[in-house]
């Protein structure tokens, strides 16, 4: 069962668990006005014991460098607390912008959320993650 965290004018942000994954499903655009809310779901469900998340892009048509900033900052809290996250359908756009900031190694990219929760969730969800 779908549970929203966020809804405002700009973006929803929700949630649900399958197959040990929590798919925080986001709607909307991902940028300066509204990437703090990425940040404050992120934390609330690590906070709830959540731990190892799909952050499904899938209705994201627009992610810019602050956006990408709150993926990144979310991707350390989720390592911090020992979990794993991945990416689904993120549009082209949206992946160009990892591509040039150099993160496009770093995160695993499914095409669907589906794909992405197919197996549960392993030890080493972030393995490529750099050190710093």
């Amino acid at each position: 069962m779908r549970t929203n965290i966020i809804r405002s004018e700009r973006m929803v942000v929700s949630f649900d668990v399958v197959n040990g994954w929590t798919v925080l499903e986001v709607d909307g655009e991902i940028d300066v006005h509204t990437s703090p809310r990425i940040r404050e779901a992120v934390i609330k469900l690590l906070d709830e014991g959540h731990r190892h998340l799909v952050l499904d892009l899938c209705f994201v048509p627009f992610l810019d460098s602050v956006g990408l900033g709150a993926v990144v900052a979310s991707t350390k809290r989720v390592r911090e607390h020992g979990g794993s996250l991945r990416i689904t359908c993120p549009s082209g756009r949206s992946r160009k912008v990892f591509e040039l900031s150099g993160l496009h190694d770093a995160y695993e990219f499914y095409d669907s959320p589906e794909d992405a929760t197919l197996y549960a969730p392993s030890v080493d969800g972030l393995v490529h993650w750099p050190d710093h």
